[in-house]
């Protein structure tokens, strides 16, 4: 370099520009007009229990969450509790997701496939619903992101201890956040069978799975004495398989357009097995177990912003010859429509009518509708995570059926009082607050202190006042009849 010249710019990683984009998109409508949902209600929870409260709730429940609950705790107590604080590590952590999807994509099918399928991820609907949610799944998919970087760096480049270690470290630390997300390596073992590394390659990736599973194995079998938090998920249906194969179909057909050949390593064949596999697996265990939810495979959606990337590259390349001026333009063109056509569904994934019930819904209407000294009963008891969230709004009124607090006995609704005992309470009351679900989105009582809060209030109270609002209910009843001798 010549004296007193400027030194040479650096040039702008290609990342930077999706990564950039996918926080953008993550920050926008960030709070959805101050909502929360139950999910996230259960985040909530969780981070704001001491760490001795923390360690009783993951010995009851939510222990394959631990992770993610000890990490929330540390932001809230750094951060103070907020929606901001809930949701902006999911931001960050599927940003990070599209830098690996774009520098995956640059190295196996060049700059343009990069920047396409970079730009993809944050605007694929899946991922912009999760993108804004306080739950583990966006870091999960920055797991995976990162663990396919490195398993791509490891096969393009010399034999590297330190990559394979990182890739295993990485796959195990993907596994304490939600340990579906071991699934990951079937996707793997997929690309592998597909370019036919040498003996030496295969027998490295095995033994950093083997570790990382291993790593991961105690929490697995201690989530398994867990195994009723998910015995809410449906068997699966004709319809539910039917949809599943839409998008694999769509990146079958964008694998199509890349010509894949023989063995060689292409943005075909780590993106088709990493949308695909991990659902075709998930799919097959829930035949025996239903455990199938489209979240827990959401780092799939990385597999289809690949493809989505190639498709893209394919069509410019196949438009320069005939307007060569143009075909410059078709990228951001694309992005533009993308934006325009999703533009309503993105809108709608930003309100609240999005989740199934915003917690924090009814607050209001419990300050505004409790008389003085009156009792509170939630139906079922998982809605307590009202009162949880906003202490303030229960302020003066009594919660009757309770027994022991939630974080005292280590869960998210509490122990309730046996039904004998909480109907002589409901008896001994002039005013009763109930909070519940929704009319058409409530279910039908399956406990018996249940039945007998909707027995002893249908049979001894009246409603008086009455608020619908989000998925949450809001019922003041009065005492009309005099309870039985």
């Amino acid at each position: 370099m010549a004296p007193g010249s400027a030194p040479p710019r650096r040039p702008v990683p290609l990342w930077l520009l999706p990564a950039l984009w996918t926080v953008a998109l993550g920050l926008w409508g960030l709070s959805r007009e101050d909502s929360l949902w139950r999910d996230e209600a259960a985040t909530w929870q969780a981070a704001r229990r001491s760490p001795a409260g923390l360690r009783l709730l993951l010995e009851h429940v939510d222990v394959v969450h631990g992770c993610y609950y000890l990490l929330m705790h540390g932001l809230f107590t750094c951060f103070g509790a907020g929606t901001t604080t809930l949701r902006l590590p999911s931001v960050l952590a599927m940003a990070v997701a599209a830098a690996c999807v774009t520098t995956v994509g640059h190295r196996l099918g060049g700059a343009r496939t990069g920047l396409a399928a970079g730009m993809a991820l944050g605007l694929l609907p899946a991922v912009q619903f999760h993108l804004q949610e306080g739950r583990p799944y966006a870091l999960v998919a920055a797991g995976a992101g990162l663990s396919t970087l490195l398993l791509v760096t490891a096969l393009q480049g010399p034999v590297r201890t330190r990559t394979w270690v990182a890739y295993g470290g990485t796959v195990a630390l993907t596994g304490w956040l939600n340990w579906l997300s071991l699934l990951l390596l079937a996707a793997h073992l997929t690309t592998l069978l597909w370019v036919r590394p040498g003996r030496g390659t295969g027998w490295r990736w095995a033994l950093a799975s083997a570790a990382a599973t291993a790593g991961v194995l105690p929490l697995i079998l201690v989530s398994r004495d867990q195994s009723g938090q998910v015995a809410w998920i449906p068997p699966l249906s004709w319809h539910l398989l039917i949809g599943s194969a839409v998008l694999p179909a769509i990146g079958g057909a964008c694998a199509l357009l890349e010509r894949p050949r023989g063995s060689r390593l292409s943005v075909a064949a780590v993106g088709l097995p990493l949308l695909a596999v991990p659902q075709t697996c998930l799919i097959a265990v829930s035949l025996v177990k239903p455990l199938f939810l489209d979240r827990y495979v959401l780092f799939g959606m990385l597999g289809l912003a690949l493809l989505i990337g190639t498709a893209v590259d394919a069509a410019v390349r196949a438009a320069v010859p005939r307007f060569p001026g143009a075909a410059k333009w078709l990228l951001p063109a694309v992005v533009v429509t993308a934006v325009l056509a999703l533009l309503p569904e993105s809108l709608a994934m930003r309100s609240p009518a999005s989740r199934v019930d915003d917690v924090l819904a009814v607050a209001a209407d419990v300050r505004r509708m409790k008389p003085d000294g009156s009792a509170v009963l939630f139906l079922p008891s998982d809605r307590r995570d009202t009162a949880v969230v906003t202490p303030d709004a229960f302020t003066g009124l009594r919660d009757i059926a309770l027994v022991r607090g939630p974080e005292e006995y280590g869960n998210f609704r509490g122990v309730e009082a046996r039904a004998a005992d909480l109907r002589t309470a409901m008896l001994a009351e002039r005013h009763i607050v109930l909070v519940t679900d929704a009319t058409g989105a409530a279910r039908a009582a399956v406990t018996e202190q249940d039945r007998t809060k909707m027995s002893v209030l249908r049979g001894h109270f009246t409603p008086v006042a009455d608020r619908q609002v989000r998925g949450r209910r809001v019922t003041l009843y009065e005492r009309t009849a005099p309870p039985s001798p």
